[in-house]
C-alpha cells in the first residue's frame, strides 16, 4: 500500500514539474500586441544577424554557455544569441565582437547566473568594469 502511494506522489510531482515547464514554453509563444510571441523575435533577431557571426565568436559564446546544464545549453544559447542579435540590430552592427556578446549575455540571463560569467571572463582575462552597469540592470 506504501508503495502506490509514494509511486502515485512522484508521477504527480513529475508530471507538475513537466506541466509547468510546458506553460512556460506556452506563455513565450504566445503572440504580443504587436502580433509576434517572445519566440518569434527571438527567432528574427538570430535569422537577421546570423551573417555577423563569426566561427571565432560561436566559439566565444560556446564557452561562456558551457557552465549551463548540457540539458538546457541550447535553449540557453538560443536565448543569449537573440539578445545579442536584438543588440547587434539596434546598433546596426556590422560586425559581432566581444562586447557586444558580453553585454547581450548579461542583459539575457538572470542575476543568478551572472557569477559563473564573471568567473568565466576572470579566466580569459577580460576586464568586467565596463560591463558593470550591465550587470545592475539586467534581469
Amino acid at each position: 500500500m506504501w508503495f502506490i502511494a509514494l509511486w502515485s506522489l512522484m508521477i504527480f510531482i513529475l508530471v507538475s514539474i513537466g506541466g509547468y515547464f510546458m506553460f512556460r514554453k506556452f506563455l513565450k509563444k504566445m503572440p504580443k500586441e504587436d502580433g509576434k510571441s517572445i519566440l518569434d523575435w527571438q527567432d528574427y533577431y538570430i535569422n537577421e544577424t546570423l551573417h555577423l557571426w563569426t566561427d571565432e565568436q560561436k566559439k566565444f559564446l560556446n564557452e561562456l554557455v558551457d557552465p549551463v546544464p548540457e540539458l538546457f545549453r541550447d535553449i540557453a544559447k538560443m536565448k543569449i544569441a537573440g539578445k545579442i542579435g536584438e543588440l547587434a540590430m539596434e546598433e546596426n552592427a556590422s560586425e559581432m565582437h566581444e562586447a557586444l556578446i558580453i553585454r547581450g549575455y548579461i542583459l539575457a540571463t538572470p542575476k543568478r547566473d551572472h557569477k559563473f560569467l564573471r568567473k568565466k571572463l576572470k579566466e580569459k582575462d577580460i576586464d568586467v568594469k565596463p560591463y558593470e552597469p550591465y550587470f545592475r540592470q539586467s534581469s
